[in-house]
């Protein structure tokens, strides 16, 4: 079995720094929503409607469930960095998949497997 070349080396090296340079990380998905009531003679029901909002709500699975809470703007501001943790942590790990699976093909041409 072959090992990963240097460049494969060093992309795994850079992936490894960036995270470890991570912080914080907040999994899920943050998203401004405007809704209607469903009252009559709320101006929600107007033409054009008028919605009530916007609100911020933070979606994320726990144990298998979904789990949603309003979050303020405030909240938002402060913990921006937190979600985009999140994501670029997400991405990281899917670029140091497709690398181990760039050097596994490598290694092992589909005719073997």
């Amino acid at each position: 079995m072959a090992s990963p070349n240097p460049r494969q080396r060093r992309a795994q090296a850079a992936i490894a720094a960036s995270l470890g340079q991570i912080g914080f990380a907040l999994p899920g998905s943050l998203v401004s929503r405007s809704t209607a009531c469903g009252k009559t003679g709320c101006r929600c029901q107007a033409d054009p409607p008028v919605l009530h909002g916007p609100y911020l709500t933070w979606t994320r699975t726990v144990d298998g469930r979904t789990v949603t809470r309003k979050i303020t703007p405030a909240q938002q501001a402060h913990y921006q960095t937190w979600f985009d943790n999140a994501r670029r942590l997400r991405q990281l790990v899917a670029d140091l998949e497709a690398l181990s699976l760039e050097v596994f093909d490598a290694d092992n041409p589909p005719h073997q497997r």
